[in-house]
C-alpha cells in the first residue's frame, strides 16, 4: 500500500488538471488558427505551439493545486503517518497556514510549469510534424499515399513519450525545488530523509543554491528515474487519448 501513497489526491489532481489543461490548449490553438479542427492546429509555429502549451499548463496549475499539494505531503509523510488521511491533512494546513497554505511552492511550480507544459505541447507538436513528413516521404510512391497524413495511435505514443521525457529531463531540477517547499516542516521519521524545516528557503533561488551547496548537482536530479519513467508514458497515454477523443467527437458533431 506505500506505493499508492497520495493516490486519491493524485486522482483528484488530474481529473481537473487535465480537463483546464487541455479545453485552454484547444482555446488558444483556435485563436491562434482560425479553426477549432485539431487536424488544423499542426500547423502552427513552433513558437505559438510553445506558448499556448505554457499558458495551459499554468491555468491548470492554479486550478488543481491543492490536491498537488495533498498529494506530495501524503506520499512524503513516511512512518509513523502525520496524517492518516487526505481530510485530516487538508484541515491541518488550514487551521496552521491558513488557506494559503494550500497553495505552498505554488510559485516555484508555476516558474516549473512554463518551461515543462510549454516544452511537452511544443515538442510534442514538432515530433508530429515529423512523423507526418516521415509518413509522406514513406509512403510517397505507394497507395497509401492518400492517408500519409494520418498518424497510428502507436506513432502518436511515440511523439508524446518522446516529447514528455524531454520536458522531464529538462525540468525536473525545478520540480526538486517545489516538491521541497511543499513539504515544508512536514514531520517524519529521519529514516525518510532529513526534514525540511518550516521557510527554511527564503525564496526558489535560495532553494537552488543551498541544495547546490549541500548536496551538489545530483541533488537537483533526485528521483530524475522513476520520475521520467511515470510522467513519460503517462504524458504519452494522455496524448493519445486526447487525440482520439477529440477526432471521434469531431466525427459525430459534423
Amino acid at each position: 500500500m506505500g506505493f499508492w501513497r497520495g493516490n486519491v489526491p493524485a486522482l483528484l489532481m488530474v481529473m481537473p488538471y487535465t480537463a483546464i489543461q487541455f479545453t485552454v490548449l484547444h482555446k488558444l490553438k483556435t485563436f491562434a488558427s482560425g479553426s477549432s479542427k485539431t487536424e488544423n492546429h499542426i500547423h502552427l509555429s513552433p513558437y505559438l505551439s510553445y506558448v499556448s502549451g505554457a499558458l495551459a499548463g499554468c491555468a491548470a496549475t492554479v486550478g488543481s493545486y491543492p490536491f498537488d499539494l495533498l498529494r506530495t505531503i501524503l506520499a512524503s509523510q513516511g512512518e509513523p503517518k502525520v496524517y492518516p488521511n487526505m481530510r485530516s491533512a487538508f484541515l491541518d494546513i488550514v487551521r496552521t497556514r491558513g488557506l494559503q497554505g494550500l497553495y505552498a511552492g505554488l510559485s516555484p511550480t508555476l516558474v516549473e510549469i512554463i518551461p515543462y507544459a510549454g516544452l511537452q505541447f511544443g515538442t510534442y507538436d514538432t515530433f508530429k510534424r515529423w512523423t507526418m513528413a516521415w509518413n509522406r516521404y514513406r509512403y510517397s510512391n505507394t497507395s497509401l499515399s492518400s492517408i500519409e497524413d494520418g498518424l497510428s495511435s502507436f506513432q502518436l505514443f511515440i511523439c508524446g513519450l518522446a516529447a514528455g521525457t524531454c520536458a522531464k529531463l529538462v525540468c525536473h531540477p525545478l520540480d526538486v525545488v517545489k516538491k521541497r517547499f511543499q513539504i515544508e516542516g512536514l514531520q517524519r521519521h529521519p529514516r525518510y530523509g532529513a526534514r525540511v524545516e518550516h521557510r527554511a528557503y527564503r525564496n526558489m533561488l535560495d532553494a537552488m543554491q543551498r541544495i547546490l551547496l549541500l548536496e551538489g548537482w545530483a541533488g537537483l536530479y533526485k528521483g530524475i528515474v522513476p520520475s521520467t519513467i511515470k510522467a513519460a508514458p503517462a504524458g504519452a497515454v494522455t496524448f493519445v487519448a486526447y487525440e482520439l477523443t477529440s477526432d471521434w467527437l469531431e466525427s459525430i458533431l459534423a
